[in-house]
């Protein structure tokens, strides 16, 4: 499913080597093309006060829409090993 970009939408799958949960919320800041074509897109990642802490390239399939039905939930950030 093709997102909206500078949306915000919710990671559908733990990601540990990028240090995402199931259930983050990232936003949207462009759409990608892998080199077999499958689409990507580049996510912004925000702290709860909202600067950004990092930003990385995922698969469109590890992202999904927000539903009117969801909440937010804070959890701390584990840094990712180097």
């Amino acid at each position: 499913m093709k997102l909206e970009i500078y949306k915000e939408a919710v990671i559908t799958n733990d990601l540990p080597d990028l240090g995402l949960r199931k259930g983050d919320v990232v936003t949207l800041v462009d759409e990608l093309r892998a080199v077999d074509g499958s689409l990507g897109y580049a996510v912004e990642v925000f702290n709860a006060v909202g600067e950004t802490i990092d930003v990385h390239m995922i698969a469109a399939s590890a992202v999904e829409p927000l539903h009117e039905d969801e909440v937010f939930c804070i959890r701390r950030i584990e840094k990712v090993a180097a």
